[in-house]
């Protein structure tokens, strides 16, 4: 049996398998906290299982492992950045946001200020941060499906993208957040045990001798020492400063972004409890960590194994690093048999992680525009949760639509790059407006708005003139340059930025709610009024 065919067959069994669940989720989804929070009824460890799903993208599983091929130890920063971000959404975030709102982020931002201009700037926010995060994931998909079948035409990877955006319009529209949760729980399973079992294999090939995987990596990059040694990505392909920079930027992003993920975030409305909140996050440091761990494994074994040109002549920014290397460690513990029957698994798996995580990208996303903008911008606070849950469903379908089209055209940007964009615009305009709000007595409307339009518009403002649109071989635009930005991300900016725009509309207005401040504290610290847990 071929890659192909085993690949579909594969692949046909977890789309079947989700579907299933997601129509049981169906018939269970009765009312909007159903549907934007699965009724408050998962665990503290079902949780923390789906935000590992969740968090545990095709970034992660693609894109790191590519970036570890072609770059080595600057590479890995990336499986460093994603899992130190959690001890920040541990300790800030989590169980203060829990206790404080309802469905969305916007619910915490509103309940001390003006509702309708901070919830349309949050609304505003959560989609324009969570396209960008599909686009990581549809760019895989497409990379995926090139490496399986052989497809070089646009027009058969733009088709395996709209393949996968009409599969998790389908997750969001009928099984809500019950049948993505669960989804994500799969998948989370199903992503561990093959990166484990990969893992496995590789280091058995080398004696479970770390240095010798090390070593060998380093000789087969051609790039011998500095191959693990910081600077190959930033200090050899941008000189100087410039690169110093761009580091520091990438890091800012990465460790402050995932507390301003509106994706994560609304995971902490699915459980019961600010106890169970904490587990959560617990659970999903756990699944997360042992990951970001593997990752190191899967980067040098595929730089070792197969080779950082073969990586980057069958995918030029090393997206498909990771199938490679199954296939190249199949072949070479199980025979020729072997090697297809684990590209097929984990084509299989990444698939998985890639439907998974668009399908809590866009529920995000249509819950964000339904419940923030439709039910209490443009309704006023009296739309029916008949309504708000209808229009979700629609809203899904529009967001889903925009993300396959703009993944069809990001298809030369490394998966793990583009999430970092997504980090670093979720860093600049959500999390000062966020912080500012359950930690700062002064805030109010004005600084919110002014925090996230700030930090948003100044994030998008400068990737647009950043060499990740024009300018590069890898850019959007390859035949145009309009790069005067010289960072490939902006955080080192937009962040501080944000955060400066938040203070200023602060003091400039002289809006101060003190009893609204107070109730807030008190209900974050201590999840008094918040909502209650649903009957079962």
């Amino acid at each position: 049996m071929s890659n192909e065919t085993l690949s579909i067959i594969l692949f046909l069994v977890f789309v079947a398998a989700t579907l299933a669940i997601t129509v049981w989720a169906s018939r269970n989804t009765r009312n909007a906290t159903d549907f934007y929070a699965g009724g408050r009824s998962f665990s503290g460890a079902q949780n923390g299982i789906a935000i590992g799903g969740d968090y545990m993208s095709a970034a992660s599983f693609l894109g790191i492992a590519g970036l570890i091929a072609l770059y080595g130890y600057d590479g890995f920063l990336y499986s460093i950045g994603f899992l130190v971000a959690w001890l920040v959404a541990l300790l800030l975030v989590a169980e203060l946001l829990r206790n404080s709102g309802r469905f969305t982020m916007a619910d915490v931002l509103a309940f001390r200020m003006s509702p309708r201009p901070v919830r349309t700037a949050a609304g505003v926010s959560t989609i324009v941060v969570s396209i960008f995060y599909l686009l990581a994931q549809m760019v895989g998909a497409g990379a995926l499906v090139s490496l399986l079948f052989g497809f070089t035409s646009d027009f058969a990877k733009g088709a395996t993208i709209a393949l996968v955006g009409v599969l998790m319009i389908v997750y969001v529209v009928f099984g809500g957040m019950k049948g993505t949760t669960w989804v994500q729980i799969v998948k989370a399973v199903l992503l561990m045990t093959g990166a484990t079992l990969i893992t496995l294999l590789v280091l058995g090939k080398f004696g479970f001798n770390l240095s010798s995987l090390l070593n060998d990596a380093a000789d087969q990059s051609g790039k011998g020492g500095e191959f693990l040694e910081p600077g190959l990505r930033y200090a050899t392909e941008k000189q100087g400063l410039e690169g110093k920079l761009d580091l520091i930027s990438l890091g800012l992003a990465l460790v402050l972004g995932t507390a301003g993920l509106p994706h994560i975030l609304i995971r902490f409305y699915t459980v019961p409890t600010a106890r169970d909140a904490r587990k959560s996050v617990l659970w999903g440091i756990g699944i997360i960590g042992v990951f970001y761990l593997l990752t190191l494994v899967l980067g040098f074994g595929a730089a070792a194994l197969v080779g950082s040109k073969e990586i980057a002549k069958a995918n030029p920014a090393g997206n498909t690093a990771a199938p490679q290397l199954a296939q190249r460690i199949g072949e070479i513990v199980f025979g020729d048999a072997g090697g297809t029957i684990l590209l097929a698994v984990i084509a299989a798996v990444a698939f998985a992680t890639i439907l998974a995580v668009v399908a809590g990208l866009t529920l995000a996303s249509s819950s964000s525009f339904s419940h923030d903008l439709y039910a209490h911008v443009f309704k006023k606070g009296k739309a029916s949760e008949r309504d708000e849950v209808r229009v979700a469903r629609i809203s899904a379908f529009v967001i889903g639509a925009v993300a396959i089209v703009l993944g069809i055209y990001a298809q030369r940007l490394n998966v793990a790059f583009l999430v970092a964009l997504a980090f670093a615009v979720a860093a600049s305009g959500n999390l000062p407006a966020i912080l500012y709000s359950l930690f700062w007595k002064r805030f109010n409307t004005t600084g919110a708005v002014s925090a996230i339009y700030g930090g948003l518009g100044s994030a998008i403002f400068l990737v647009a003139f950043s060499p990740v649109v024009s300018g590069s071989e890898k850019a959007l635009f390859t035949d145009s340059d309009f790069s005067w930005f010289p960072l490939e991300n902006p955080g080192i900016i937009s962040i501080p930025f944000g955060f400066l725009c938040g203070w200023i509309g602060t003091l400039l207005s002289k809006e101060f709610n003190a009893a609204k401040y107070a109730e807030i504290e008190v209900r974050s610290l201590t999840g008094a009024g918040a909502e209650p847990a649903a009957e079962h």
